[in-house]
């Protein structure tokens, strides 16, 4: 089995087995540990989990959505057919509604209509740092400050959700490009496969383009956690891990031609990346938790 379907299994083995029930502002309880870590290093093939299917497409624009676009507007994911941030969309009065229920979660002004409000694309734009972090990796390899910081605290009360992938720090040795990420909530079987894969993608692009190799990629999680809606799935995810025949790790391939990280085609083809080799157990649907 590849090694990041043995290190995301194992976590959730351990949430299973010894994590604890908690209430919170869902409203749904999931089962949570305080914290883990894990690192993957990308030599031993891309980090796509084969116990299921991962869409690699939503993954990559959305992750070229807050670093490229450097976009909080809602609709430039959905022209592209990615619909990960529907139920976070501000509507034209400036209302985060619970579209179920229709109660308003939080007002905004209207200006911020059809957007997630000040957080992601909006942090990254503002303090320019995907800019700054590439200039840094260019122009001073041996520079120990490269900390990339959603968490802004003067933009948090005007966003929707604080981000929950929150930090990233990057690292040169040996010609390397290391990446540590920081996550403060995690959605184990929805988001987790999800982040680590775009992160992974996120780590090759920019390596690519600062003429670096791509390195390790650590992960630190503060509160790991399942919904109890979510546990029957995760149970046979993890059934498929101990009984089913192992698949092969995947490939990326990430067009060489590219030199500029502005260059990565952000269409909805999203053609400067594919995923090869993939072999996969099969989808399997989780419940998503607002």
């Amino acid at each position: 089995m590849p090694a990041w379907d043995d290190q995301y299994c194992t976590l959730a083995r351990e949430i299973l087995d010894h994590g604890q029930r908690v209430h919170n502002r869902t409203g749904t309880d999931s089962i949570k540990i305080p914290s883990w870590h894990f690192r993957i290093d990308l030599k031993d093939g891309f980090p796509a989990l084969t116990t299921k299917q991962l869409f690699i497409r939503q993954a990559v624009l959305e992750i070229l959505w807050i670093w490229q676009a450097r976009s909080n507007d809602v609709r430039w994911l959905q022209d592209r057919n990615v619909h990960i941030w529907d139920k976070w969309e501000i509507n034209e009065e400036g209302k985060w509604i619970d579209e179920d229920t229709g109660k308003v979660l939080k007002s905004f002004d209207p200006s911020f209509a059809h957007t997630i409000g000040t957080a992601y694309g909006y942090v990254m734009d503002k303090y320019r740092l995907p800019q700054r972090l590439i200039d840094s990796l260019r122009n001073d390899p041996e520079d120990r400050r490269r900390v990339v910081s959603l968490w802004q605290e003067s933009e948090l009360d005007t966003a929707v959700l604080p981000p929950c992938v929150w930090s990233t720090e990057w690292d040169v040795t040996d010609g390397k490009l290391n990446l540590w990420v920081h996550q403060r909530s995690c959605d184990v079987p929805l988001g987790l496969p999800f982040n680590v894969a775009q992160y992974a993608v996120l780590l090759m692009m920019i390596a690519q383009v600062t003429g670096l190799e791509p390195g390790t990629m650590d992960w630190s999680i503060k509160d790991a956690h399942i919904y109890v809606d979510q546990v029957e799935g995760m149970k046979e995810q993890l059934r498929r891990w101990q009984e089913e025949e192992p698949k092969p790790a995947p490939t990326l391939w990430i067009d060489p031609a590219i030199t500029e990280f502005e260059d990565f085609d952000s269409s909805t083809a999203c053609t400067s990346v594919k995923l090869e080799n993939y072999e996969h157990m099969g989808k399997l649907r989780f419940a998503l938790t607002q």
